[in-house]
Formats: C-alpha cells, sequence, structure tokens
C-alpha cells in the first residue's frame, strides 16, 4: 500500500509536530484538522517557527521550507481531513471517551482502506480498537515530544491488528525520518513509559521523603545516567497532570503498589502546578 495523503488529527502539542515531519521529511500531502480556527493557525505558526530553525541553522533551505508548508492544508473539517487520506494519525487529548467519540467519526468519513493511528501514550489499543469497526487496520503509533526531533515511534499492535497494518505503519514512520519499534503486546506505557514514569514517581518520592533536594536529584540523574535533562525538569515538561494520569492507569490495569502516585504528585496537580505548560511546576518556567 502506497501512502500519498496523510491527515493527522489534532494540531496542538503533538499533531503540529507529527504533520511537520510527514510533510517535510515523508513529503506526504498533509491535512491538518482541529476543531478550531485558532487551534490550527496556532498549530500552523509552531511549524513555521520549527522550520525557520531549521533553516537558520542551515538544516534545510528556505525553498525546502516554503515546499513543506504548501504540503499542509488546514480543516476544521473531519470529513474533508479523513475522506481521501491513507494514514489517518489521531493526536487529541489523552482521554478516552474523546479517542473513541473520534474515531466512530472518522470511520464514517474514512475510506475503507484507510489505516488509522492513534497517538496515545498510555491508553490501551484494544480499548480504543472496541470503538472500531474495521480493528485489523487500527494500531498505536507514539511519537515522542518533539516529533521534529526525537527519532523514535512505538508502533503498538493490538490483539486483532493485522500484519499488513503494522508492516505499512513501520514504512511510514521510516519515511517520516524515524526508527520504529514493534510492540508486540498492547500493555499500559508500551515500553519508554513502562519504564521511564515509575522512574519519574521515584524521584518524586525522593523529594517527597526529603532524601535530597530538586536540584541535586537532577544533577544527580543527569550526571550519573547521563540523562539530558533530570527527572523533575522532565516532569515539568511533560506534564505533571499527564503523568499522573498514566500512573493512575498503571496502578489500575497493572494492579501493582510499585505504581502508586507519589502524593506530592496528586497536591501538586490539585494546586495547578503542572510544569512549563502553566509555567509552574518544579521550577519557574515564566523566568526560565
Amino acid at each position: 500500500m502506497e501512502m500519498r495523503k496523510v491527515a493527522v488529527l489534532g494540531a496542538g502539542l503533538m499533531g503540529h509536530g507529527i504533520a511537520q515531519v510527514a510533510a517535510q521529511l515523508a513529503k506526504y500531502e498533509v491535512n491538518l484538522r482541529d476543531v478550531k480556527q485558532e487551534f490550527l493557525d496556532n498549530g500552523m505558526k509552531m511549524i513555521r517557527d520549527s522550520l525557520k530553525k531549521f533553516v537558520d541553522k542551515g538544516k534545510i533551505s528556505e525553498e525546502e521550507m516554503s515546499e513543506t508548508l504548501d504540503r499542509i492544508h488546514l480543516t476544521i473539517d473531519l470529513k474533508e481531513a479523513v475522506a481521501d487520506a491513507d494514514l489517518i494519525i489521531e493526536a487529541v487529548p489523552e482521554n478516552v471517551g474523546i479517542k473513541k467519540s473520534v474515531f466512530v467519526e472518522v470511520e464514517k468519513f474514512a475510506g475503507r482502506n484507510a489505516i488509522i493511528v492513534s497517538n496515545t501514550s498510555s491508553i490501551s489499543i484494544n480499548e480504543l480498537a472496541s470503538a472500531m469497526h474495521r480493528p485489523e487496520r487500527f494500531c498505536g503509533l507514539h511519537f515522542f515530544n518533539p516529533p521534529q526531533l526525537m527519532k523514535l515511534v512505538e508502533v503498538v499492535r493490538g490483539t486483532e491488528t493485522s500484519d499488513e497494518t503494522v508492516d505499512v505503519v513501520v514504512e511510514a514512520a521510516k519515511k517520516m525520518g524515524k526508527e520504529p519499534v514493534v510492540v508486540k503486546k498492547d500493555s499500559p506505557g508500551f515500553i519508554v513509559n513502562r519504564i521511564l514514569i515509575p522512574a519519574l514517581n521515584e524521584a518524586l518520592y525522593l523529594v517527597w521523603e526529603g532524601v535530597a533536594d530538586r536540584d541535586e536529584i537532577d544533577k544527580a540523574v543527569r550526571l550519573g545516567l547521563n540523562w539530558p535533562m533530570g527527572p523533575l525538569t522532565l516532569l515539568d515538561s511533560v506534564g505533571l497532570d499527564t503523568a499522573l494520569a498514566i500512573l493512575e492507569i498503571f496502578q489500575s490495569e497493572l494492579g501493582d503498589v510499585k505504581y502508586r502516585p507519589c502524593p506530592l504528585l496528586a497536591q501538586m496537580v490539585k494546586a495547578g502546578l503542572l510544569g512549563r505548560k502553566t509555567g509552574k511546576g518544579f521550577y519557574d518556567w515564566e523566568k526560565k
């Protein structure tokens, strides 16, 4: 199956970056859809800013930037976005109800041969597939933030996902400049978040128990484990609310005490200290 046109549903933090790599590297025609024009305009601004940085660094030419932007088409009409798309990438908020309702609508308008994927980082692929008439043409395609720079994608197989679907999605990911890994079995958090989120939670417990201060914990992990940023800085970047939601899914589905969210995390989320997205978390991002 040859991919020519991609639809990206959601122009936010992840969606705009996915649309960019699909248009820039794979040279797909991309329909970028969101529910409000202002969201689309903001997404395109982020794409332009990202491409401009590549131009300034000599990674791409002004002509390549212009050609990439020309391949991205904005719409608030779901039918227009997906009707002729070969690959439909869902990147809406990390809420199972919202995602399922989107898939129900998408299947009304998408072609029978279209492959639909979810960029979910934690929600069960099988649960999402339960809302679909053609689950064999559905799988997870989890990009990492920012999609323009991070090489990894997780291709997550559901119970009914066909081999052909996995093969096509893997090849599409490679065309987008990614290094795909296939997750053979649907499991909460897939590979990376299954390892990462409990580690971040453990860093929270170190703060909660008074074992070490914020800066010392971040410094220790950066220098001792060679992470590009410390765990508390990373939590601020991911969003503390997102980390809490993933831990709650782990605890619910895996039922192990080791996934119990640190009380400090719940307290900070209640206080609206979510990290970079709100300006304050463990660090003051307004000052940064």
